[in-house]
């Protein structure tokens, strides 16, 4: 069973190997982090602006997912602002609080490096079955396979889990454990509830790794896969992608001065 909605599924993203996903966002990511300018991320996200609508992901999905990028940026450029090294003209300062015209280029640089490298990450990410992957990282990239398939495993089980947080809660609630006390008593409830859902996990993972055990899943043999995972134009065209935005990102803040490797 596919845990991809058959839109997504039928996108042009969704059909390419994962690992050359995997490939392309570090090729990404890798170039990104070598220096922190505004100019680099700033041209990158705007290539994968231009590269989303093949994507898959329709406009909701697409603002669910990255709905935690967009308020980490912003929470990491405010803090970069007040906090980090202090470079150029003071324009504001009280006590040990001060913003200077660098702390507010450093600031911007990390918000859009956040973006630059998160979206990408989680976009590819949402295009991926969990199985396909598996299958890409045991027969492309020659992992383990106890490694591959225990962690299939455990990410299958991810949507278990949400279903039993729920149950948990409805039967909470139909105890009468589960409303009202204010925000205090709401916490306590909160690590109460997640140390039920935990002992729950630990139970289901033993049961799950014992009867993966006893189906040989845990054999040193030669395993056979049930389907092929492969490597063809499409895998390549996706990695020369990945490559091409982040050399013109590093190509245009090279050209404009304002790339300052990390490094150095």
């Amino acid at each position: 069973m596919s845990f991809l909605t058959p839109e997504i599924r039928s996108s042009a993203v969704a059909r390419i190997n994962p690992v050359a996903k995997l490939i392309a966002a570090l090729l990404l990511s890798i170039a990104l982090l070598l220096s922190i300018d505004a100019v680099s991320a700033g041209v990158a996200l705007g290539l994968e602006a231009l590269l989303l609508p093949w994507a898959g992901l329709g406009a909701r999905q697409f603002w669910l997912r990255t709905a935690p990028l967009w308020i980490a940026a912003p929470l990491a450029a405010v803090t970069t602002i007040l906090y980090g090294n202090d470079s150029g003209n003071t324009l504001w300062a009280w006590g040990f609080v001060t913003i200077t015209e660098g702390s507010l280029a450093l600031g911007l640089a990390i918000a859009l490096r956040v973006l630059a490298i998160g979206i990408p990450g989680i976009v590819l990410f949402a295009t991926t079955d969990p199985t396909d992957l598996a299958d890409g990282l045991a027969q492309v990239l020659r992992l383990p396979s106890r490694f591959v398939l225990g962690g299939l495993a455990g990410l299958r089980l991810v949507g278990l889990f949400i279903d039993d947080w729920r149950a948990l809660g409805m039967a909470r609630r139909a105890r009468g454990v589960g409303d009202g006390g204010g925000p205090l008593a709401a916490l306590r409830r909160l690590v109460s509830q997640a140390f039920a859902l935990l002992v729950l996990s630990v139970r289901r993972g033993s049961k799950l790794a014992t009867a993966m055990e006893a189906r040989g899943f845990g054999s040193d043999a030669p395993r056979s896969w049930a389907r092929p995972s492969r490597f063809t134009g499409r895998e390549a065209v996706l990695i020369v992608i990945g490559a091409l935005v982040a050399g013109v990102a590093v190509a245009v803040a090279v050209a404009t001065g304002s790339w300052h490797f990390v490094l150095s």
